[in-house]
């Protein structure tokens, strides 16, 4: 569904044809890796009246199954841009990056498009050779869809740094530290909570860490609210994909001279787009047809033991309250460079135990919402046959035709939160032999009931349901 040519200027111009006349045009103004599109993105029309289509990532592990080493290569791709960044800034070399063990950013990016061996080994050197922060850092990713990512590209990192993730969580029994708004997307609130008063205060620079900046309004928004209460002069916004406008970009300029500061910016690919068509309001097909047997078969595991906890009060749409305990270290609270190697023992724990509960040669890992690193990296050492993804707050049309993005969807309501939809996408008929879905928290069962009727409909004969967080122990449902 895209076509790729030249512009009278030299700029290359990739066309996206979707359903109801709906195009884009993307023109990319800087690519220094030589990457195409198609590695990095495919597109597909949204249900979204503020913004009409999306940008489905191929690295991200959200709607599209990935190899879970090529997805934490993302972060790392982004960590060693940052670090190139920095040594050209420095001595106008490349050194310090090419001699920090896990390849050449050229090397990573090549990784996106090889094939597992190459990305498992890249991975594998990344962890026993992290690079250098340099500098005080505090890396803060946003929710949902880059949570993962901004972990894996501050997890590439030694030295004085911390990381946090942005929630749409609403904790009662915490103020959030900051607060701001995303304003194109279906859930806009963020906010940042840290178990430490101190957590961002300092001067060390703050990376910000999305998939994609369309405007850089979320981006500016963060940092204005940082900046009135922890001010510092320098601030990173890293992403895959970077497509604001002139107007966007004097946005930047306008703010680094209002506080003061200095907003350094990087990603991949950098264009412009253009749109013709309004909103796709509906297509003939939407669903696939119904594949459950009825045999489906639910093993249930327990993950508590493995990993440490922190209790938070949550309240959700209806105002029901829960006291379950979120995992303390997936960075929703903060953590530093040292609390680490307590997340790796877990995690490498965790993925012994059902490495030998796995029992089919195709296996599909699926996070849910926020709940992506841990689950991601459980994946990756799994073994042979694993694609790893995860559900998403994000309606999107689906489509059963060649090159769209997103072919099958599955729709149901949060395990969490019953009054907020959910969806995961992309499971073809007869592709896994079993599916391994992550919850970070023991939800209430009879709100189990619209995911597992979900499962039922790919026709994944096994499931594991695996929670990491006061579950009850392994059960069995279904023959």
């Amino acid at each position: 569904m895209s076509e790729a040519a030249n512009s009278v200027e030299s700029v290359p111009v990739y066309q996206y044809e979707m359903p109801e006349g709906l195009t884009v045009r993307v023109r990319v103004t800087s690519n220094p890796f030589g990457l195409e599109p198609d590695d990095l993105f495919q597109m597909a029309a949204r249900i979204n009246k503020k913004r009409s289509f999306l940008f489905v990532s191929r690295i991200l592990g959200k709607h599209i199954p990935v190899d879970p080493h090529q997805s934490l290569l993302g972060g790392a791709v982004l960590a060693l841009l940052w670090q190139r960044r920095r040594s050209e800034a420095v001595d106008g070399k490349n050194e310090a990056v090419e001699k920090g063990g896990i390849g050449s950013l050229e090397e990573v990016c090549s990784a996106f498009r090889g094939d597992r061996n190459e990305a498992r080994e890249l991975y594998r050197r990344l962890r026993a050779n992290k690079l250098h922060a340099g500098e005080p850092a505090l890396f803060i990713a946003f929710a949902e869809t880059a949570t993962a990512l901004g972990h894996a590209m501050y997890d590439c990192f030694a030295g004085d740094t911390r990381f946090l993730h942005t929630t749409r969580e609403d904790l009662v029994d915490r103020q959030p530290v900051l607060s701001f708004e995303e304003e194109h997307s279906h859930a806009t609130s963020h906010r940042c909570y840290a178990r430490e008063n101190s957590f961002f205060e300092g001067e060390d620079t703050v990376v910000l860490v999305d998939d994609e900046v369309t405007t850089g309004n979320t981006a500016l928004n963060i940092i204005r609210d940082l900046q009135s209460k922890y001010p510092r002069r320098r601030y990173v916004v890293a992403s895959l994909l970077d497509w604001r406008n002139a107007e966007d970009r004097q946005r930047f300029a306008e703010l680094e001279k209002e506080l003061s500061i200095t907003i350094d910016t990087l990603a991949l690919i950098e264009g412009r787009i253009e749109v013709e068509g309004g909103p796709v309001n509906r297509l003939p097909q939407s669903m696939p047809e119904y594949r459950g047997s009825g045999s489906m078969k639910v093993i249930r595991h327990d993950l508590t033991p493995f990993f440490t906890h922190t209790n938070a009060i949550s309240t959700n749409s209806t105002g029901k309250k829960s006291t379950c305990p979120y995992l303390e270290w997936t960075g929703r609270f903060g953590m530093h460079e040292e609390n680490n190697a307590a997340l790796d023992q877990q995690i490498s724990e965790s993925a012994s135990h059902l490495a030998l509960i796995r029992q089919g040669r195709r296996t599909l890992c699926l996070g849910t919402g926020e709940f992506m690193y841990v689950p991601m990296r459980i994946a990756a050492e799994l073994g042979e046959g694993v694609r790893y993804q995860s559900s998403t707050r994000s309606p999107i049309h689906v489509l059963d035709e060649e090159g769209y993005a997103v072919r099958s969807g599955f729709p149901h309501v949060s395990p969490d939160d019953p009054e907020i939809a959910n969806f995961f996408y992309n499971v073809p008929a007869g592709e896994y032999d079993e599916i391994f879905v992550f919850l970070e928290r023991q939800p209430v069962e009879t709100n189990l009931e619209p995911l597992l009727a979900a499962l039922e409909n790919t026709g994944i004969p096994l499931v594991h349901l695996v929670t990491a967080g006061a579950a009850s122990g392994p059960s069995e449902e279904g023959e």
